[in-house]
Formats: structure tokens, C-alpha cells, sequence
């Protein structure tokens, strides 16, 4: 457990959970099929009959999978070698894998529809980060310290930014690490700094439990930042993608193999910011590989501003649909 208390893991489905569940998915359209009146209703959206009706079950924009609109936390994690393992990273709804200075990575996890006890390490944000989490519009931002410059942006942005400095009851030191690796979130605390939050909602993604034609068959894929390689394995027994960092299986303390249902690697311009880091450009467009199911997918992604969210289109024009599950964006460097 490296001492931080973890929740029972919630990655990958096993994958015979999720053949049933598409076989009853399946079932389902026929029998809609079978009880359709003509080619007039069928464009019609479904009446709820008169008796019995309930209501359609919510689901995250974030993961395709059942979830009832929630506040979006963010939350800036350490990805030093010496702030691995990493706590709760299983429950969040999106990974993003981010390059820093030194040609070292970071994350940034995504959380709304599952809220551990505690999460981190947490570490400190970049200037990109606020543009980037526009596509959530208003989002909680936590971490911890910044540079003077980067404080400012966040202070003035949308963003509720809920730092260490700023907030330190919503933190608290713990694990085997060693200081500065070993500073962790109150996901409670940090939301309660910001209750008016804004809930989630549809960022571009599309998800669907088959995965289109086409695509080349691979079973891995590396993005190496210089000093830090992030590589992405297809496991057919667990029915995701397992993550490894610097060659090494990413675990949770809990013991749980991180890893992504699918993974993006997307392009993106990264020219140096003032203070030498890299500014991850997440506003625009350019190319992207989409892995789900064993496969590796070509797509072209666009935000046109920075509140708009990303779309992920296929050679054929039509929207590359994500498999269900927790999403994994790595930005590599176009």
C-alpha cells in the first residue's frame, strides 16, 4: 500500500464482461428493430411508454460508461521516478501525459466521476494548463506552486485554481516517498474551495463498443520526450492498453496496473515559453493516433478556440469513436 490509503481499482473490463455487454447491446437493437412501426419512426427519437418508464441512465462524456454530471477536478501529478507509485491515477476519468522542462514528463489527471479519499503526488502547474482545461470550461485546478508568472495566468483565468500554497488544509504530506514526491490531495477539501465548479460535458469525445473498420494491427506504441519514455502495451487478456513509464510497469499503490481503454497520441506544436518550458499548443488542429482494441487508428484532431473541445476524425470524415473507459492523451511533438 506504500502507505496512502486506495479504493478497490477500477481499470480495464475484463474482456468477457464486455462481450456480453455488446452482445446484449446487440439484442437490444433488434428487438427495437422488430418494434418499429416503419421508416417514419425510425427517425423519431423513442417516446417513454405511459407506465413504467425510467429514465435513461447518464453517462460521461469523459469515459463513454455510466455517470451522473459531476464537478470537473483536475489535478497536476508528479511523474518524477521518485514520486512513482501513484495514488487513485486508476479512478480518473482522462490521463493526460504532458512534456516539462528537461525533456521530463508530467500528468494531469482528470476526475468527475469517481472521487477518492486522497490522489498524487501532486506537483506544480505549467502555463498550457489553463488553456488546455478551457475545453472543460470551468474546471478545479489543483496543485502545488508555480511559477509567479504562470500564479498570475491561473488567478486570471476561468480556472479555480486551489494550490497548496493557497489552500494547505487541502493537502497533506504521506507515503514512503521523499519530499518534494510525496504531497497529496483531499479531493473533498479541494472541490469544497470551489463550489461552483463546473459539472462535465461534452469535450469531442465519441465512444462506441465497436471499433470502426480499418486501422493497423499494433501492439505497442513509445513516446519519448528525451528523458522520460512513456509506452503503451496492448493486452488482450485485460482489454486495454497497460502503461509503462521509463520501461517499467506504471502501478498504483494499491498494486493496480495502470492503463487506458484508449489511448491518444496527439500531435502538437511545443515551442518554449518564457520560462524555457514547453507550451503544449492544444488549440488548433493536426494529427493524432488513436489505439483501442489492438489497433492504431489515423485521425486528424481540431479545437478551433480554446473553450471549444477536441474532435478526432477519420480519414473518411466520419468521428473516431474511443472505446468505453478511462482515456489516456499523451502530446507528442509534431
Amino acid at each position: 500500500m506504500r502507505g496512502i490509503p486506495t479504493r478497490s481499482p477500477s481499470g480495464g473490463r475484463p474482456a468477457g464482461i464486455r462481450r456480453a455487454t455488446r452482445l446484449l447491446a446487440a439484442l437490444a437493437v433488434v428487438a427495437l428493430a422488430a418494434g418499429t412501426a416503419g421508416p417514419s419512426a425510425a427517425q423519431e427519437p423513442p417516446q417513454p411508454s405511459q407506465q413504467g418508464s425510467q429514465p435513461r441512465e447518464a453517462t460521461s462524456p469523459f469515459t463513454g460508461l455510466p455517470a451522473d454530471p459531476a464537478p470537473v477536478m483536475a489535478v497536476k501529478i508528479d511523474n518524477h521516478k521518485d514520486a512513482r507509485p501513484h495514488t487513485e491515477l486508476e479512478n480518473a476519468d482522462i490521463v493526460f501525459v504532458e512534456k516539462v522542462e528537461g525533456g521530463l514528463s508530467r500528468l494531469l489527471g482528470v476526475f468527475s466521476s469517481k472521487f477518492p479519499e486522497g490522489l498524487g503526488p501532486v506537483r506544480s502547474a505549467r502555463a498550457y494548463n489553463v488553456e488546455q482545461l478551457r475545453m472543460f470550461d470551468r474546471p478545479v485546478l489543483a496543485y502545488s506552486g508555480a511559477r509567479e508568472g504562470v500564479v498570475d495566468l491561473i488567478e486570471k483565468s476561468p480556472l479555480y485554481g486551489v494550490s497548496h500554497d493557497d489552500f494547505p488544509d487541502a493537502y497533506f504530506r504521506g507515503g514512503d516517498n521523499e519530499a518534494p514526491h510525496n504531497l497529496y490531495a483531499h479531493p473533498d477539501k479541494i472541490l469544497a474551495a470551489a463550489p461552483e465548479a463546473s459539472k462535465s460535458k461534452d469535450i469531442g469525445f465519441r465512444f462506441a463498443d465497436e471499433a470502426p473498420g480499418g486501422g493497423q494491427q499494433t501492439d505497442e506504441r513509445t513516446v519519448d520526450y528525451g528523458s522520460a519514455q512513456t509506452t503503451f502495451n496492448w493486452s488482450a487478456d485485460e482489454d486495454r492498453w497497460l502503461t509503462s513509464f521509463d520501461g517499467a510497469p506504471a502501478e498504483s499503490t494499491g498494486g493496480k496496473r495502470l492503463g487506458g481503454n484508449t489511448v491518444v497520441v496527439q500531435k502538437v506544436d511545443m515551442p518554449p515559453d518564457d520560462g524555457g518550458t514547453p507550451y503544449e499548443k492544444t488549440v488548433g488542429s493536426g494529427d493524432a493516433t488513436v489505439l483501442r482494441d489492438g489497433k492504431a487508428y489515423e485521425t486528424k484532431w481540431e479545437r478551433p478556440t480554446a473553450e471549444s473541445g477536441t474532435t478526432f476524425t477519420q480519414s473518411n470524415g466520419e468521428p473516431m469513436p474511443f472505446d468505453r473507459g478511462q482515456v489516456w492523451v499523451v502530446y507528442e511533438e509534431a
